[in-house]
């Protein structure tokens, strides 16, 4: 009989010694649920080096498998592709776990949602300009870096869209889909700690483009669960929403940040309009296609 409750996935990509300090606190004995209840995979993108020695060498409970290096969706699958426990719990190869952390979401696991998902707390000070983190005090985000799902509905559902070009939405579109079969519950002392990081305003800059693909894929698919009945209408939405971050960055002296979004509302918008109106002229495309058949 199968006794392994919890899969644990972390996809990692080039973060060695972040990698080291999470599996530190994944390790039997630290964690206060049983060892023989729990596994945990690292399913690795790295190509310029990867954590294979050191998870041989340092971790040899925890089993290391290459990623497919399609980003960090297809990477969240192809570890769960080699899992066995009952559960899939989520989290990065940056986040810091709590002791507890396991035996948390194996107490939610006895009621009735199979979908559930812990507290993610800042590590650092989130009042920084130009500084990232995701935070979930309270739930309903459902953040990759801290999730839980049963395997069997996570493979009803197909796992993570490998669409999504980057880690922007690839949750949520989880979220969505899971909302449909299941209640998601949240379990606060399932809790970790992600860092906060700052970015530099030329990184910020040059990942405008990627976003604004990747919110044009997501917004598209869930249009119609959002209230959107077009391209028009998504980029107005993304407008408001865009000129709402800048009055809030401003209003808490994150001039930085403020002019960020200001770009992306000058060059992210339209970019997202342009990605919008692509997709829709190749479904039309398709469907025309479909039609001459």
């Amino acid at each position: 009989m199968n006794q392994l409750l919890i899969s644990v996935i972390i996809p990692t990509y080039h973060r060695n010694d972040s990698l080291a300090e999470c599996l530190d606190l994944l390790a039997p004995g630290v964690q206060s649920f049983p060892a023989d209840r729990y596994e945990v995979i690292v399913t690795d993108d790295g190509y310029k080096t990867t954590a294979e020695e050191m998870i041989r060498e340092r971790y040899p409970w925890v089993k290391w498998v290459a990623g497919p290096s399609k980003g960090p969706a297809s990477n969240r699958n192809n570890g769960a592709k080699y899992s066995q426990g009952e559960w899939l719990a989520f989290t990065d190869d940056d986040c810091l776990p709590s002791p507890n952390w396991l035996s948390a979401y194996a107490e939610a696991i006895t009621g009735e949602s199979l979908a559930l998902e812990g507290a993610i707390h800042p590590l650092g000070d989130y009042n920084q300009d130009l500084c990232e983190c995701p935070i979930n005090l309270t739930g309903g985000c459902f953040w990759s870096a801290n999730i839980a799902v049963k395997r069997s509905l996570f493979e009803e559902i197909g796992g993570f869209d490998t669409n999504y070009p980057l880690a922007l939405g690839e949750d949520i579109d989880v979220k969505e889909r899971l909302s449909a079969l299941t209640k998601i519950s949240f379990v606060p002392n399932a809790r970790v700690e992600h860092p906060v990081r700052l970015i530099s305003f030329k990184q910020a800059i040059t990942r405008i483009p990627k976003q604004a693909a990747a919110n044009a894929y997501h917004m598209n698919k869930h249009k119609k669960a959002y209230g959107h009945e077009n391209a028009i209408d998504i980029t107005l939405f993304h407008a408001k929403f865009t000129i709402g971050l800048i009055i809030k960055h401003l209003v808490k002296g994150k001039f930085k940040h403020a002019l960020i979004e200001f770009v992306t509302l000058v060059i992210g918008v339209p970019l997202l309009f342009n990605n919008l109106s692509r997709i829709d002229s190749t479904n039309v495309a398709n469907s025309d296609a479909s039609i001459s058949v």
